[in-house]
């Protein structure tokens, strides 16, 4: 038998164990900076950064390493090694920081981070991070080392070779970045590794990826929404891991967005009206361009819509009309009839006379556009948007009158403030009463920003829901979307997703952009693209049939228009 002494001493060597495993968990920080593991300078493009090793602290779990990075609205901390320990077991991390340095580690601040990792079977790794301070925090940055390189694709787009740049990739972001927070790199050696945030509301992602010789150097950051600032703030759910196909990431992440989104099948969308679901071809008839040069006025349209009888069934035909209400974009957000084109009368008529012969009709609208230099902009002048950082933001992107320069007399305008939502929502009741048109298409709907004033996803929701009250049945369009308004519009311009469409046309639908190049000439008609290479109509193509009509398609080139139409009526969609 063994003596009590014995078991005494057992018990102390074991608590010893176990102190010696938590002294050892608080020490295991590995001490890297920035400069560490990463080509300095950049072999390829470079983004900004810091011009000294910024000290990274950082972790070891699941084959990454791991760091933080917070910043406020006014500088960037780090994790201070010594205040911060580790709590580990077979499969989670639990990451405690009781303070923080900043001035690059010469100084130090008072405050705490918490973040919880966890291993699941498939060897993924999810976490979430939260941190507090005594003044407002704007976003909290991981960073990640061990990412592996390759060919990545962005938001389920094609798959591209980033070479050795660095490269920032942003949700949501208009502009051909992440219409949904999901990366997919393609390794070399074989398979895929996903790097995503699982959100449950809008909220900025930021991808950073850093080259070195072997891995990336990733940066994860999570930005609080600009109109709720706080000292405290918690991350959504971030997610890297490895895949042997790219459906074993997309499916599980698209089922995700469609449950934290509440997006409906698009089989049983209410918001699908039946003429819709028969739609073959989407005719786009231009209007007045910027400059106030007229493609096509209301009569020519009639016109031109009365021949497109004789090619298809009109109940299959959704007629688009850009440039419907004068000058695009200057006129925003008057949305009245123009008297050059035909005024009330021309349009009601070609309304009228167009459902008659069976057409159905979408009028467009600006979601975030309106000229200030008109007299009505005071009435909603407190929704102009600025950054988070409290800078302004104008719609200044767009050359209108070519003089080589962007043309900033146009702000962006926040849908998540009541008195544009309010104003927009009443002209396009006002249309919709007033000329029953069955349709009504949303300009730039997937433009987003982080910013101090209001949400303009739940904007862009109210919006759209007020107007479904009003006018039951009448469809909303978007244009170019990010994944949560698949909750909120049935039917897009511009379709996502080609490495995995079944995360689109599960749920919506979609057409060809306005500027899809006009048959002969190529002309984009009202956009100020200009001209590009017509495309013509596919049977095989997946989003519907767009033809577009400039102010010369239909007298020089009806025969190819002829040619699309019969395209259009051959597509048959599985």
């Amino acid at each position: 038998m063994r003596s009590r002494t014995h078991w005494f001493l057992m018990a102390t060597l074991g608590w010893l164990g176990v102190f010696v495993e938590q002294a050892k968990a608080q020490n295991d920080l590995l001490p890297l900076t920035s400069l560490d593991e990463v080509y300095t300078p950049a072999k390829g493009k470079g983004e900004m950064k810091f011009s000294f090793a910024w000290p990274e602290p950082s972790a070891e779990f699941a084959g990454f390493q791991f760091s933080f990075r917070v910043q406020t609205f006014e500088n960037a901390y780090a994790i201070d090694p010594t205040r911060t320990r580790l709590e580990r077991s077979a499969d989670r991390l639990r990451y405690l920081c009781q303070g923080f340095t900043w001035a690059g580690g010469q100084e130090k601040a008072a405050g705490e981070l918490t973040a919880e990792f966890q291993r699941n079977p498939d060897g993924s790794v999810e976490w979430r991070v939260s941190a507090q301070m005594n003044q407002p925090i704007k976003s909290i940055s991981t960073v990640v080392r061990g990412i592996p390189r390759g060919e990545l694709s962005l938001a389920g787009g094609n798959f591209m070779d980033p070479h050795d740049d660095e490269n920032t990739f942003e949700y949501p972001q208009l502009f051909g970045q992440l219409s949904t927070p999901l990366i997919v790199i393609k390794k070399p050696q074989g398979g895929f590794f996903e790097l995503s945030a699982r959100q449950t509301e809008v909220r900025p992602a930021r991808f950073f990826l850093q080259p070195g010789p072997n891995s990336y150097r990733a940066e994860l950051i999570y930005e609080q929404a600009g109109w709720d600032k706080r000292n405290r703030v918690q991350s959504f759910l971030w997610r890297i891991g490895a895949a042997p196909t790219y459906e074993a990431i997309a499916k599980p992440f698209f089922a995700h967005v469609a449950q934290a989104y509440r997006i409906p099948a698009y089989t049983t969308r209410p918001d699908v009206p039946a003429w819709l679901r028969d739609t073959k071809l989407v005719v786009a008839l231009h209007g007045a361009h910027w400059t106030g040069f007229i493609f096509n006025d209301y009569a020519k349209q009639l016109t031109i819509l009365r021949w497109i009888a004789t090619q298809i069934d009109p109940k299959q035909v959704l007629v688009f009309l850009p440039g419907w209400d004068g000058r695009y974009y200057w006129n925003y957000p008057l949305y009245q009839t123009d008297p050059r084109m035909g005024g009330d009368k021309g349009f009601r008529q070609l309304i009228d006379e167009g459902h008659k012969l069976g057409f159905h009709f979408s009028a467009m609208f600006g979601t975030n556009s309106a000229n200030r230099e008109l007299s009505v902009f005071k009435k909603f002048a407190d929704a102009v948007t600025q950054h988070t950082d409290g800078d302004n933001w104008d719609l200044n992107w767009v050359d209108w009158d070519n003089d080589r320069h962007g043309d900033g007399w146009m702000p962006v305008m926040n849908i998540g403030v009541a008195s544009w939502r309010n104003y927009l929502r009443d002209r396009i009741d006002k249309v919709i009463k007033d000329y029953h048109v069955d349709s009504y298409f949303m300009d730039i709907a997937g433009l987003w920003e982080n910013n101090p004033k209001a949400d303009m996803y739940e904007g862009t929701r109210r919006l759209v829901a007020d107007l479904a009250q009003r006018h039951p049945g009448v469809l909303p369009i978007a244009e170019m979307h990010y994944d949560a308004l698949m909750s909120v519009f049935p039917l897009t311009q511009v379709p996502r997703y080609s490495q995995y469409p079944a995360g689109f046309y599960t749920y919506v639908d979609s057409y060809n952009h306005l500027s899809t190049p006009a048959p002969g000439s190529g002309s984009t008609g009202v956009h100020e693209y200009g001209f590009s290479k017509p495309r013509p109509v596919s049977a095989s193509q997946r989003p519907i049939p767009t033809i577009t009509f400039a102010n010369d398609t239909f007298d020089k080139y009806r025969e190819q228009v002829a040619q699309d139409i019969q395209a259009a009526k051959t597509r048959k969609v599985e």
